[in-house]
C-alpha cells in the first residue's frame, strides 16, 4: 500500500466492492516498467492480465491511437471504416482459415457472441444443451457465466438459461461420453488461465476435434488470454494442429484498448442473419488501429526465444516452496508447495516486481511480449529470496 490513503478512501468510497481495494496505484508505464503513485518503480510480469502486448506507452501504439482519434474516433455500427475492415481481414489472413469476423469490446462480450451464435445453430439443429470444462473461465455475463465451470462465482447467479455440462479438462474419454448428438458446442480454452495457466494434455484438443466432428457440435475455442502471439503463436490453436469452428479473442488484441472478437469459420461465420447481434462500440475505429499497431509490432521469434529463457531460469530455481512451472509461451505459472501465492505477491512487489496471485498454490506470469533478457534474467535472479521472503 502506498502512502496515498486519500486515494485508496476515494476509490472505496466511490466503486463497488467487488474488486476490494487494489494493493498498489499506477501512475504512468513506459515498456515493461510502472510507477506507483509515490514513484516506486516496478517490473511489469502481470500486463495487465495478458493484455498489454507491447508494453506501455509503445510509440507505435501512441501514435495509431493519437491518429486515430484525430481522424474519427467513433461511428456506430450504422457506418463502416477502414480500420475494421482492415483488422478483420489481418487476423483471417492470420488465420489462414476463411471466415467471418464480429467486433466487440471484450472477451466475454466475445463469448456471449459465440454462445449466440451457438444457439441459433442448436435450435435450427434440434440440439439441447452445451459442454464446457470443469474450472474453466469464459466470462461473467450471464451467458457467458452459463459457460463457466467456476462454481465459486458462477453458482449464487443461476438458474442458468441453458443446460450446460462440465466435465474434467483434459480427459478425452469424459468428453466423448459428454458429448452426443444432442450436443450444441463444446466450449474450451486451448489452456486454461483462471484455473492456473494449465496446458491440455498432448492429442487432447485434436480429439475434442473429432469428437464435435463425429458428433455434429460445434467447438468453440476461446482464446481471449492465450491469442496474439502470447504462447509464441498467433493462436495457440494453431499449434495444437485443429481448426475451431468459433473462436474469440480479445485482452492483447488491442494491447491495452478495449477489444473482443468473436470469428466463425466455414458454416459458423454466417449463421447470425441481419439484426440478430450487434453492439455500439464493438470494432471501434481507435480499438481496431490500436489493434493494427499491435500486430504490426508483436515479434513471435523474440517471444518464442525470451519465453524460453523465463521457463529455463524458473525451472532451474531450487527452493522448496517452488513445485514446478507450467504454461506455454510468456504465460506462465509457477506452482507452489503451499498455498501462499499471496504473499508471494506481495514480496515480489516489495523487491519491484508485479506477479498475479492466480491461485492459492499458482503465481501467474504474463509480461509483456517485448521483455528483455534482461528483464528476465532480473526477475529470475529475484526469484529465490521472493519464495523465502513468502516462506516466512
Amino acid at each position: 500500500m502506498s502512502d496515498h490513503p486519500s486515494l485508496y478512501d476515494r476509490f472505496e468510497r466511490a466503486f463497488m466492492p467487488n474488486y476490494g481495494v487494489p494493493p498498489v496505484a499506477l501512475a504512468r508505464g513506459e515498456g515493461t516498467r510502472v510507477w506507483d503513485v509515490d514513484g516506486n518503480a516496478y517490473l511489469d510480469f502481470v500486463g495487465g492480465i495478458a493484455v498489454s502486448s507491447l508494453g506501455h506507452a509503445h510509440p507505435a501504439l501512441v501514435e495509431a491511437v493519437s491518429r486515430q482519434v484525430a481522424t474519427l474516433a467513433h461511428t456506430s455500427n450504422l457506418f463502416l471504416h477502414e480500420p475494421e475492415v482492415l483488422l478483420a481481414e489481418r487476423l483471417l489472413g492470420l488465420l489462414g482459415t476463411p471466415g467471418r469476423v464480429f467486433f466487440a469490446n471484450s472477451g466475454t462480450e466475445a463469448n456471449e457472441a459465440a454462445y449466440k451464435l451457438a444457439l441459433k445453430y442448436g435450435r435450427r439443429e434440434g440440439r439441447s444443451y452445451f459442454v464446457a470444462a470443469e474450472n474453466g473461465f469464459h466470462g461473467r455475463t450471464i451467458g457467458a457465466l452459463s459457460l463457466t465451470g467456476k462454481q465459486s462465482i458462477r453458482d449464487q447467479f443461476g438458474p442458468f438459461p441453458v443446460d450446460v455440462r462440465f466435465v474434467p479438462y483434459g480427459d478425452a474419454d469424459a468428453l466423448k461420453e459428454a458429448v452426443t448428438g444432442d450436443c450444441i458446442a463444446v466450449f474450451l480454452e486451448p489452456t486454461q488461465g483462471e484455473a492456473g495457466v494449465v496446458p491440455p494434455p498432448d492429442g487432447y484438443l485434436a480429439a475434442a476435434r473429432e469428437i464435435c466432428d463425429a458428433t455434429g457440435a460445434l467447438l468453440v475455442a476461446d482464446e481471449i488470454q492465450s491469442a496474439i502471439g502470447r504462447t509464441g503463436h498467433w493462436f495457440a490453436h494453431q499449434a495444437d494442429g485443429f481448426v475451431p469452428d468459433i473462436l474469440t479473442l480479445a485482452k492483447g488484441l488491442g494491447g491495452g484498448l478495449p477489444i473482443g472478437a468473436c470469428i466463425g469459420f466455414g458454416a459458423a461465420g454466417t449463421l447470425f442473419a441481419k439484426g440478430d447481434h450487434g453492439s455500439t462500440f464493438g470494432g471501434n475505429p481507435i480499438s481496431c488501429a490500436a489493434a493494427l499497431a499491435v500486430l504490426d509490432h508483436v515479434d513471435l521469434d523474440h517471444v518464442k526465444r525470451v519465453a524460453r529463457r523465463l521457463r529455463a531460469g524458473l525451472e532451474a530455481v531450487d527452493h522448496p516452496l517452488l513445485k514446478g512451472v507450467r504454461g506455454r509461451g510468456l504465460w506462465l505459472a509457477t506452482v507452489l508447495t503451499e498455498p501462499v501465492s499471496g504473499r508471494v505477491q506481495e514480496a515480489a512487489a516489495r523487491a519491484g516486481f508485479l506477479v498475479n496471485a492466480l491461485q492459492p498454490d499458482a503465481v501467474r506470469l504474463a509480461p509483456p511480449l517485448v521483455v528483455t533478457d534482461e528483464e528476465i534474467d532480473a526477475l529470475v535472479s529475484a526469484f529465490p529470496a521472493i519464495l523465502t521472503e513468502a516462506s516466512r
